[in-house]
């Protein structure tokens, strides 16, 4: 009889751990380096899995090193639609600017563009939520001082337009870090507040990440 009560009690526990664990709303963070980071240490990612209920947020990181707005689309069915997400976080945008200068394998502005639009077009499709979010910085010094600004508000200003198109959520980052940088970049250096290279974040800079986003998380 005790052993009975003991298989029964042992399967309510698993049925609640299953049904709890299937009840919880799935975000995929998709993107490059950074988001690949996101999940190591202090990453942003982390960060964020300390500040909301984990019993009703499943938190998963899908970034690839070097990755380019092409390199999501490639591999969004099996990173990204295969895990059945709620809500994607698309944040791409730093390489395809970046790679066009230091090594010639960036994505051009029009490209850039219809490669995104693609990518919501398939999300939506999917059934899943998306917010998008504008890349950072390339280079810390305040808005314009840095070589790559104007054509990284470019790439941003786009991101902000498909946003109004297709009435998705915006987390711009690009604007929130240039606010940052104004307040408190005193001596204009290109890193070290929120980076630890002009571009991948330093444990200042995925706090910082991490805030923007979790409104859109909640």
């Amino acid at each position: 009889m005790k052993t009975a009560l003991k298989l029964s009690l042992m399967a309510c526990a698993i049925f609640l751990l299953i049904a709890m664990k299937s009840n919880r709303k799935r975000v995929v963070f998709f993107g490059d380096s950074i988001t690949q980071a996101g999940v190591k240490g202090n990453g942003y990612i982390n960060v964020l899995k300390k500040q909301v209920d984990t019993t009703k947020f499943e938190l998963m990181g899908a970034g690839i090193s070097g990755n380019k707005v092409y390199d999501l689309y490639l591999r969004l069915e099996e990173d990204v639609l295969a895990k059945k997400p709620d809500l994607v976080f698309i944040y791409v945008g730093i390489n395809d600017v970046w790679h066009k200068q230091s090594s010639r394998t960036g994505t051009d502005y029009p490209k850039y563009i219809k490669f995104y639009q693609a990518l919501i077009n398939k999300i939506k499709a999917a059934g899943s939520k998306i917010v998008l979010c504008t890349p950072s910085v390339i280079g810390e010094k305040k808005m314009g001082a840095n070589e790559l600004d104007a054509e990284l508000d470019k790439y941003a200003e786009g991101i902000r337009e498909l946003a109004a198109k297709n009435n998705l959520p915006l987390c711009d980052l690009r604007k929130a870090f240039a606010a940052y940088e104004e307040k408190n970049n005193a001596q204009d250096l290109e890193k070290g507040l929120l980076t630890t290279d002009r571009v991948h974040l330093n444990d200042q800079g995925n706090l910082f990440v991490a805030e923007q986003m979790l409104p859109f998380v909640k």
